[in-house]
C-alpha cells in the first residue's frame, strides 16, 4: 500500500491544498503567539532592575502623601531616597500645549538613584530644572534650554529643560522628569510605584525601620522586590498568551471543519479508485491505513511549513510593533522548542483527526456501490432524522441554559448554553443552510438571471456539503458579530457613564481674583470645534469651613449629561478637588460683604474647580456677579488634543485653569477601538481559514462538475455566464454563513449583556452596530467572490468538447 499512498499524493496532492493551507495558518498563528509573548516578556523585563540597582530597601503600596512623608523622613535621617512615580499634568512650551496629560516623573538628586540615561545636555542640579524623555523631545522638537510651564492655575511650575534622557525601564517612565521639590505640589495626585531607600546600615535594619514608619506599606529588600516584579510581569504576559491561545483554539476548530470537508469531498471523488482497489484485493484495513497515512503526510508537511510561516511572521510582527511604538520596545524572541514542537504536533494530529470520519465513511462503501454514480443522501434518511433530532434537542437544552444564565446572571451556564446552541445550529445545518440559500437566491434571481438560479440549485444540491462548507465561516462571523455588538454596547454604556461623571467637555475657571473677560469668552466661542460656551457668573466667598472659594450658577447649554448640573436654593455643589483633608461638613456658611447663607453640601465632579449654587443664592451673595468660569461643549468628532491645546493657550493669557474631559473620553474611545480591532483581527485568522475552505470546496466541486459545465457551455452559456454562476455560488455560501452568523452573534451578545453587563450597569441598552454588521456581510460577499476566481478560471479554460469527453 506504500506505492498506493505515494501515487495518491502525487495525483491528488493539489486537491489537498485547502487542507494544507488551513493547517499552515493555524500552526503559524500558534508559533507567532510564542514569538510575541516571549518578545514581550524580554522587552518588559529588560531594564526592570535598573531603577532599584543601588537601593537597599524598597517601599511600595504608598500614597503620594505617604511618599512625601518618607522623603521628609529621609532628609531628617540623612538617608538617600527617591520616589518612583508619576502624575499626568498639562505641559506647555510657551503658548504651545505639548499635552494635556503628560506624565511627570521624578529624577533623583542623588546620582546613585538616577536610572535615566543622559543623551544630551546635563542632569538637573537645582529646583526649576528638568529633563525630558528622548521620544517626547523628538515628538515636540524640544531641545535643552526650552522653558516649560507645568500644571494649571493655581498650581503651576516653570522649569527649564537642561537635558534629554532615555528611559530604559518602561514601568516608571515619564515624559518630563522633575526634581522632587518641583513635583511635591502634586504629591496628593501622584501615582507612586515605590520609594527607594538607602541609609548605610544593614538592609534588614532599614527594612524594620521603614516598616515601623509606614506600617500600611509593603517594604521589601531590593532583590525580593525585583523578583516579585518579574513574576508579576510574566503572569501578565501569560494571561495575554492564554487569550491568544483561545483564538488559536477557535482557528483550529475552523481548520478542523475545513479539513474534514476537504477530505470528505476528495474521498467522495476517489470512491471509484478506492472501489477498484477493493476489487483487486485490498482490505478495508489497508485502505484505512493508506488514506490515514496520506492525512499524516499532508498534516506533517503543512505543519512544518506552518512553523516556518509562524517564525517569519513572528519576526515581522515584533519588528512592526517596534517600528510603530515609541513607548515600548520589544525584546529578543526566545523560541521555545517545546512550544514549536507542540504546534507542529497539533497541526499533524488536527489533520489526522479531521480526516478520521471521512475515511471511515469511505471504506464502508461496498465496491459495487462505489462503482455506481452517487446521489446525495436525502435529508429524510435515517441519518438525517437522527441529526435533526439531535439538533432540536441541543437547541432546546442550550436555550434553557441561556435563559437560566440571564435570570441568575451566571457566566458558566451562559458559556455552556452558547456552545450547546451553536452545536445544535451546526447539527441542523443541512436543513437550515439550504433554506437560507434558497431565500437569498430568490432575492438575487432578478439581478443575476439564469446564472443566479443555477447557482442556487447547485448550492443546495448537497445539503451536507453546503452546511459543512459554511460551518467554518459561521464560527468566525458569529464571534465577530457578538464582539462588535458587545463592544458597541460597552462603548455606549461608557459614554453615558462619562456623561454623568464628566458632564462638561472643557471647564475653564478663573485662577486669580480677576474674573474671566468677555474677550476670552468670545475667543473661545470662535474656535472651530466649539459647539457652545456658557459663561458662569458668580463671586468669591469666604467660608469658615472651606476658606476662600469661588461660587457660580451652573450653565444650561454646555453639559452633556441628561441629568441637570445645578444646585437647589438650600444646597451648594462642591467639586471633589476643593475638599480638603478634613472632609466636607454637612452644612457650610458662605459669606460676602453683601450677606451670608447656610447651605447643605453635596459632592460632585466634572465641571472644574468651582462650587455651584442656585441663582437665588447667588443673588443673596452678590448684586454684581462676574464671570468666574466657562463651560465648553465640543462638537462631535472634535480633536481632543487640538481643542484642549487651543483653549489652554487662550486661558493662559488670563492665568485661568483648564480641566478637559475630552482627553479622557478620547483615551477611552481609543482603547475600545484598539480592543475591537485586536479581537476582530484575531478572529480574522479564523475567517481567513474559512474563506480558504470555501475556495477549496468550490475548486473541488468544479472538478466534479466538469461534464455539467461543459454541457451548459454547449447549450449556450458563455464563459462570462459560467464565471457569474460560480461567483454567485461562492457568494451564496459566504453570505448565508454570514447572515446566520450575524443573527446568532446578536442573540449571543444580547444574552451576554443581560447576564454580565446589566448587573453592573443597570438600565444599559443594547447598541446595534448596524454599519459594522452591514460591512461584515459586504466583506463576506466580496471575499466569497474573490474565493471563486481561481476555480472559475479553471472552469472556463476547459472547452465544451474536452469537458464532455471526461468521465
Amino acid at each position: 500500500m506504500r506505492t498506493v499512498v505515494y501515487g495518491s499524493l502525487r495525483r491528488y496532492g493539489r486537491r489537498y491544498l485547502t487542507a494544507a493551507v488551513a493547517v499552515m495558518v493555524a500552526v503559524g498563528f500558534l508559533v507567532a503567539v510564542n514569538a510575541l509573548t516571549s518578545s514581550a516578556k524580554t522587552g518588559l523585563s529588560s531594564g526592570i532592575a535598573l531603577p532599584f540597582a543601588d537601593a537597599d530597601v524598597v517601599a511600595s503600596e504608598l500614597t503620594g502623601d505617604e511618599a512625601q512623608a518618607l522623603m521628609a523622613r529621609a532628609e531628617q535621617e540623612h538617608a538617600q531616597a527617591a520616589v518612583l512615580g508619576w502624575t499626568p499634568q498639562p505641559v506647555r512650551a510657551g503658548q504651545r500645549l505639548l499635552g494635556s496629560d503628560l506624565d511627570l516623573g521624578v529624577i533623583a538628586p542623588d546620582q546613585r538613584f538616577r536610572w535615566q540615561e543622559l543623551r544630551s545636555g546635563r542632569y538637573p542640579e537645582r529646583a526649576g530644572e528638568a529633563v525630558i524623555d528622548v521620544n517626547e523631545a523628538k515628538r515636540h522638537r524640544l531641545e535643552p534650554g526650552e522653558l516649560l510651564t507645568v500644571g494649571t492655575a493655581p498650581t503651576t511650575v516653570r522649569v527649564r529643560v537642561v537635558g534629554v534622557v532615555d528611559t530604559p525601564s518602561i514601568f516608571v517612565a515619564a515624559a518630563v522628569y522633575l526634581l522632587w521639590d518641583d513635583l511635591a505640589p502634586w504629591a496628593d495626585q501622584l501615582s507612586v510605584d515605590s520609594v527607594l531607600w538607602s541609609q548605610g546600615t544593614s538592609p534588614e535594619a532599614q527594612l524594620e525601620q521603614l516598616t515601623d514608619w509606614q506600617p500600611t506599606a509593603t517594604v521589601e529588600l531590593r532583590d525580593d522586590h525585583v523578583e516579585a516584579l518579574k513574576v508579576e510581569i510574566d503572569r501578565g504576559v501569560d494571561i495575554l498568551a492564554l487569550i491568544g491561545l483561545l483564538f488559536v483554539a477557535i482557528a483550529v476548530c475552523v481548520a478542523v471543519l475545513v479539513i474534514a470537508n476537504t477530505f470528505a469531498i476528495i474521498f467522495a471523488q476517489r470512491a471509484r479508485d478506492l472501489a477498484l482497489l477493493r476489487c483487486v484485493g485490498a482490505t478495508r484495513g489497508q485502505l484505512l491505513r493508506s488514506v490515514r497515512l496520506e492525512a499524516l503526510a499532508i498534516g506533517a508537511t503543512a505543519s512544518l511549513l506552518g512553523v516556518g510561516l509562524g517564525i517569519a511572521g513572528g519576526y515581522g510582527l515584533v519588528a512592526a510593533i517596534d517600528a510603530l511604538s515609541d513607548s515600548f520596545t520589544m525584546g529578543a524572541i526566545a523560541w521555545n522548542p517545546l512550544w514549536i514542537g507542540a504546534a507542529a504536533l497539533l497541526g499533524t494530529l488536527t489533520t489526522v483527526v479531521a480526516a478520521w470520519l471521512p475515511t471511515r465513511r469511505v471504506v464502508r462503501v461496498r465496491p459495487l456501490q462505489a462503482l455506481r454514480p452517487e446521489a446525495a443522501q436525502p435529508i429524510t434518511a435515517r441519518a438525517g432524522a437522527l441529526r435533526l433530532g439531535c439538533g432540536v434537542g441541543l437547541l432546546l437544552l442550550g436555550s434553557v441554559a441561556l435563559a437560566w444564565a440571564v435570570r441568575e446572571h451566571q457566566v458558566e451556564p451562559m458559556l455552556a448554553g452558547g456552545i450547546t446552541v451553536f452545536a445544535g445550529v451546526l447539527a441542523l445545518g443541512p436543513l437550515l443552510v439550504p433554506a437560507v440559500i434558497r431565500a437569498i437566491g430568490r432575492l438575487l434571481a432578478p439581478l443575476g438571471g439564469a446564472p443566479a438560479r443555477l447557482a442556487t440549485r447547485n448550492a443546495v444540491r448537497n445539503p451536507r456539503r453546503s452546511a459543512s462548507t459554511t460551518a467554518a465561516l459561521l464560527i468566525g462571523v458569529t464571534l465577530t458579530s457578538a464582539v462588535l455588538t458587545g463592544l458597541a454596547t460597552a462603548r455606549g454604556a461608557v459614554a453615558e457613564e462619562m456623561d454623568r461623571s464628566d458632564p462638561v467637555d472643557v471647564a475653564i475657571t478663573a485662577g486669580r481674583a480677576e474674573p474671566l473677560s468677555n474677550e476670552l469668552i468670545a475667543a473661545i466661542g470662535r474656535q472651530r470645534d466649539v459647539l457652545d460656551v456658557d459663561a458662569l457668573r458668580g463671586t468669591t466667598v469666604r467660608s469658615p469651613e472651606l476658606g476662600r472659594i469661588d461660587v457660580a450658577v451652573a450653565g444650561s447649554q454646555a453639559p452633556r449629561s441628561s441629568e441637570p448640573v445645578s444646585a437647589d436654593d438650600d444646597t451648594v455643589l462642591m467639586p471633589i478637588d476643593l475638599i480638603g483633608e478634613a472632609g466636607l461638613p454637612e452644612r457650610v456658611r458662605l459669606r460676602t460683604a453683601q450677606g451670608s447663607v447656610l447651605l447643605r453640601t453635596e459632592v460632585g465632579d466634572g465641571w472644574g474647580n468651582i462650587a455651584l449654587v442656585s441663582a437665588t443664592t447667588l443673588a443673596r451673595l452678590s448684586a454684581e456677579p462676574t464671570i468666574r468660569a466657562a463651560w465648553v461643549r465640543a462638537r462631535d468628532g472634535a480633536d481632543a488634543e487640538d481643542l484642549t491645546g487651543d483653549l489652554t493657550a487662550l486661558a493662559a493669557s488670563e492665568d485661568a485653569a483648564v480641566a478637559s474631559a475630552l482627553s479622557q473620553r478620547g483615551y477611552v474611545d481609543l482603547q475600545l477601538t484598539v480592543l475591537t480591532a485586536a479581537i476582530v483581527g484575531l478572529l480574522g485568522i479564523s475567517v481567513l481559514i474559512a474563506l480558504v475552505g470555501i475556495a477549496g470546496t468550490l475548486g473541488l466541486s468544479v472538478l466534479e462538475r466538469t461534464r455539467e459545465h461543459a454541457m451548459l457551455r454547449a447549450v449556450g452559456l458563455s464563459r462570462g455566464g459560467l464565471r457569474r454562476l460560480l461567483g454567485f455560488e461562492a457568494a451564496l455560501l459566504s453570505v448565508t454563513a454570514t447572515v446566520i452568523g450575524v443573527a446568532l452573534g446578536l442573540a449571543f451578545a444580547w444574552v451576554a449583556i443581560r447576564t454580565v453587563v446589566t448587573p453592573a450597569v443597570p438600565g444599559v441598552t443594547m447598541t446595534w452596530p448596524v454599519g459594522q454588521l452591514v460591512a461584515v456581510v459586504a466583506i463576506s460577499a466580496v471575499a466569497g467572490l474573490a474565493s471563486c476566481v481561481l476555480p472559475a478560471r479553471r472552469a472556463v479554460r476547459i472547452t465544451p468538447i474536452a469537458g464532455l469527453a471526461q468521465e
